[in-house]
């Protein structure tokens, strides 16, 4: 069990979807489908995990304390409210206060360099849960969905369709990282940012695979094994969702849409969905679709997360 009490006990964090090697990525999905139909042993028995949230939460919430519960240990639910991340304390303080208290921090965020400064001060885990650059724990999730429909994570076409935010980036990453290739169409002013489209593509050579960016979601989609979008603004995008619903007319995902993938492609969606923008009314519920398998994989996925990290730490 990991010590609390001031001392550097943390093997690594996950902050990035690239902070884990590509065997580790595809061991974690394989524990995290085991995990699903059993949760013996309890790896967090004795363990306190904080959950400190900056933004609102349902499937990130619920899943980190479900299977936190579920690995025997017992989280401590924050919310924004309660500690004021850099404005009524510091970060720093803030990280290396909890790590005296818990076993692990799970952290929520707004910025990105929050939950990096945490984890340069924190003697204990990070985990990013979600920050503006990246979310690392759902990709692992869709690639256990993944795994689960289609057999394999190697060799396949993931067709983005939308704006490239924090899910696309760790998606683009995680799929090159196992060798599959990834398309987004996206309008120019939305696509990959240079850094990550740099990275994946560093990436994807390595791998045999490819990572395109596009502007037709047609061509995007030809071919594609798996179709996966999200939503056009973000949570603090607010104020551009005006400009944003102009700006992405045409992207809409459809089972029209859908019927250019291959004939076996499967839909994602990691949720909530804002229909009548990214998809149409019901898409959710169609027979090829497998956001609702998705969104329970979170909960195992993070089962699998905390699993690796209580059962590799020094």
């Amino acid at each position: 069990m990991i010590l609390v009490g001031g001392n550097k006990v943390k093997n690594k964090d996950f902050l990035r979807i690239t902070d884990l090697e590509a065997s580790e990525i595809k061991a974690l999905v394989k524990r995290a489908i085991e995990l699903k139909s059993s949760i013996s042993p309890k790896p967090l028995s004795g363990s306190n995990i904080s959950l400190l949230f900056e933004k609102p939460s349902l499937r990130t919430k619920l899943s980190f304390d479900i299977g936190v519960h579920q690995l025997g240990g017992h989280p401590i639910y924050m919310g924004p409210d309660e500690v004021g991340i850099g404005n009524r304390e510091s970060i720093s303080d803030i990280a290396k206060v909890l790590s005296r208290y818990v076993h692990c921090i799970i952290a929520r965020v707004n910025l990105h360099s929050t939950i990096e400064e945490m984890g340069t001060n924190a003697s204990v885990p990070v985990i990013n849960a979600l920050s503006d650059l990246e979310h690392p724990c759902q990709t692992l999730a869709d690639l256990q969905t993944i795994m689960e429909h289609k057999g394999r994570l190697e060799k396949l076409k993931i067709a983005y369709i939308g704006d490239a935010n924090n899910v696309a980036r760790s998606l683009a990453l995680g799929i090159a990282s196992v060798g599959s290739s990834f398309v987004i169409a996206s309008p120019l002013e939305h696509t990959l940012d240079s850094n990550t489209l740099e990275k994946a593509i560093r990436i994807a050579s390595s791998n045999n695979c490819q990572i395109s960016t596009l502007t037709d979601p047609l061509d995007a989609i030809a071919g594609a094994d798996v179709v996966y979008t999200d939503v056009w603004t973000s949570m603090g995008q607010e104020n551009e969702k005006i400009a944003r619903l102009k700006q992405f007319q045409g992207y809409t995902v459809t089972p029209e849409l859908m019927s250019h993938a291959n004939k076996d492609a499967i839909f994602m969606h990691d949720m909530p969905a804002h229909y009548g923008e990214e998809v149409v009314e019901g898409m959710l519920d169609k027979p090829f679709s497998v956001a609702f398998d998705q969104a329970e994989n979170r909960l195992h996925a993070q089962k699998g997360i905390l699993s690796h990290i209580f059962t590799n730490v020094n």
